[in-house]
C-alpha cells in the first residue's frame, strides 16, 4: 500500500471510516460496517464482505446496495468460486474495468443485477484471510486511488474484526460461582455427551436393515434432543453469564462436521441477515431440524456438495437444504426418509415445510419458522 497516493482528504475519510467500523459493537456489526464505508469510500453502487470457513467456501456473505426482493429472487449467496474466488486464491487485490471480461469470470445467477466494474481486496486477521471485501460498479471504473483506500481499510477492518473476536471471549470468562459452575457443567459436559449418543443413534438408524428398529432409534434421537432442550431451560433457569448464550453459528457449523464427517461430501453453511440473537427456544429447533434434512441428504441423495442456509427475515426464519444428488418422487417418499418429521416439527411451530425434487437435478428442503 503506497500511502503517498493519499491526499489529505483521504486520510480524513479513512479516519472517518476506521472510527465507524471501530464503533461497530459486535462482529456482524463491524463486517456491515466494513462494506458500507467502502462503498463510500469509493462511491460503489454494490458492496459485499464473503466470509471464509476453513475449506475455503465463503461461509457467510454480507451484501448491500441490492433491493429485498432482488436478493430474495437471486436465491442462495455465491460459494466463492470464479472472480472472486480468484481473491482468496493469490491473497490479493483484484481490479477489473468489466466483470464479463475478465478470464476468471463465471457469470451471474439468474435474477442477478448487471455489474460492470469491480474491486475486490482480501481482508485479514493476524496471518490468516478472515474473508474478502467486494464492490461493483462505479461510475467510471475503480483507480488506483479506490484501491489504496480500500486496502488501507481492509486493514482497519481486519484489526476491527480481531478486536470484536477478543471483545467476544472476553465476555465469557466466567465466574466462579457454584449456579455458573453447575451451568457450565451441563453446557459444556453432559449436553454434549447427550449430543454425541442422539448422534450416533441417528447415524445406526440408516444402517439398520429393519424398519421399525431404525424407527425406534430415530425416536430414541429425538427424544434425546427433547432431553437437551429441558436441560439447557434450565441452565438459563440459572441465571448463567454470557458464555452460556447460545451461538447458533458456532453450533451449526460444529454439526454439519460432525455429520459430513463419515461421508465424501462437501457441506457448507451459509447465513444471511442476523441470526446471533435468535430467541433459544428457536435455537433449540432449528438445531434437529439441520440435523434430519441434512443426515437425508448425505446418506440417501448420493450427492458431491450439500448447503445449509439459515436465513432470518423480517418476521420468520427460512432453513433451507440444498443438495446437487440423484433426486427423489416426493410424492411416493416413505417415512424412513424424516420427511415427516420435518413438516410435524414446523407445523408444531407455526411455520411450514416445502420439499422440491426430481430425479437427477437434487433436492431442496425449505422449512419456515415464524420468528
Amino acid at each position: 500500500m503506497d500511502d503517498s497516493r493519499f491526499t489529505p482528504a483521504d486520510v480524513a475519510r479513512l479516519v472517518g471510516a476506521a472510527a465507524a467500523v471501530a464503533g461497530a459493537a459486535e462482529l456482524t456489526g463491524t463486517l456491515e460496517a466494513i462494506v458500507k464505508k467502502g462503498m463510500e469510500l469509493t462511491g460503489a453502487r454494490y458492496g459485499a464482505l464473503g466470509v471464509l470457513g476453513s475449506h475455503g467456501f465463503l461461509t457467510e456473505f454480507i451484501h448491500m446496495g441490492l433491493d429485498g426482493d432482488v436478493a430474495e429472487r437471486i436465491g442462495a449467496p455465491p460459494a466463492g468460486h470464479g472472480l472472486l474466488g480468484t481473491i482468496t486464491r493469490i491473497g490479493g487485490g483484484v481490479r477489473s474495468e468489466n466483470i464479463a471480461e475478465h478470464t476468471d469470470a463465471v457469470g451471474f445467477p439468474e435474477h442477478h443485477p448487471s455489474m460492470r466494474s469491480f474491486l475486490g481486496v482480501p481482508i485479514r486477521v493476524a496471518d490468516a484471510v478472515y474473508g474478502n471485501l467486494y464492490l461493483t460498479d462505479k461510475e467510471g471504473g475503480f483507480q488506483d486511488e479506490d484501491e489504496a483506500l480500500i486496502e488501507a481499510l481492509a486493514t482497519i477492518g481486519g484489526s476491527a474484526i480481531a478486536t470484536a473476536r477478543m471483545s467476544r471471549r472476553l465476555r465469557t470468562v466466567a465466574i466462579v460461582e457454584d449456579r455458573e459452575r453447575i451451568a457450565r457443567d451441563l453446557h459444556d459436559g453432559i449436553i454434549q455427551d447427550i449430543f454425541a449418543v442422539g448422534l450416533c443413534l441417528q447415524s445406526a438408524s440408516s444402517r439398520v436393515v429393519d424398519s421399525d428398529l431404525s424407527d425406534e432409534l430415530r425416536d430414541a434421537a429425538t427424544r434425546l434432543d427433547e432431553t437437551i432442550t429441558s436441560l439447557r431451560r434450565f441452565i438459563f433457569d440459572l441465571r448463567p453469564p454470557v458464555w452460556a448464550q447460545r451461538r447458533i453459528r458456532e453450533e451449526l457449523v460444529d454439526l454439519a462436521d460432525t455429520l459430513a464427517e463419515p461421508h465424501n461430501v462437501a457441506v457448507e453453511v451459509l447465513f444471511r441477515g442476523e441470526v446471533d440473537d435468535l430467541p433459544d427456544r428457536l435455537v433449540d429447533e432449528v438445531l434437529p431440524i439441520v440435523r434430519e434434512s441434512l443426515s437425508n441428504a448425505l446418506r440417501h441423495a448420493d450427492a458431491t456438495h450439500v448447503s445449509v442456509m439459515v436465513n432470518r427475515r423480517s418476521d420468520h426464519l427460512v432453513i433451507r437444504t440444498i443438495d446437487d444428488g440423484v433426486g427423489f418422487d416426493v410424492e411416493a417418499a416413505t417415512h424412513g426418509l424424516g420427511l415427516e418429521n420435518l413438516r410435524t416439527r414446523a407445523s408444531g411451530l407455526g411455520g411450514y415445510t416445502d420439499i422440491t425434487s426430481a430425479s437427477g437435478h437434487g433436492t431442496t428442503v425449505e422449512v419456515l419458522l415464524p420468528l
